[in-house]
């Protein structure tokens, strides 16, 4: 059997569109390690486009950017989060863990109930 898992999905909405999210905020915290969207991209196995639109997409939803990029030159260019978006990670990060840990009896309670 395999062990249950539980998993929360916490969504912010801007209008009609996902302001902030799991797949916007994973992509924000791989561009953090790769230092590049293509880099991201790869690593999340999606499209660079997709990767792309996904980052304008988020920082178009907030008051300041989540991510800023440096054009190539002699040191080649990359990727980055700014403050805001080191944020937006930290603060999406810190609602799941209180959720878990203020949920994890009734998961508990509710996991026990699944056939064997």
């Amino acid at each position: 059997m395999t062990t249950p898992k539980a998993q929360f999905r916490l969504r912010i909405y801007r209008d009609d569109s996902i302001a902030i999210g799991p797949g916007k905020v994973a992509l924000l915290e791989a561009i953090a390690q790769t230092g590049s969207i293509s880099a991201a991209a790869r690593q999340m196995d999606m499209s660079y486009r997709r990767a792309w639109l996904l980052v304008d997409e988020t920082n178009r939803a907030l008051s300041t950017p989540a991510v800023q990029t440096s054009a190539g030159g002699a040191h080649g260019g990359g990727t980055s989060l700014t403050a805001v978006g080191e944020a937006v990670v930290r603060h999406y990060r810190a609602i799941e863990a209180a959720a878990r840990t203020a949920a994890a009896a009734d998961i508990d309670a509710l996991t026990a109930m699944l056939a064997p």
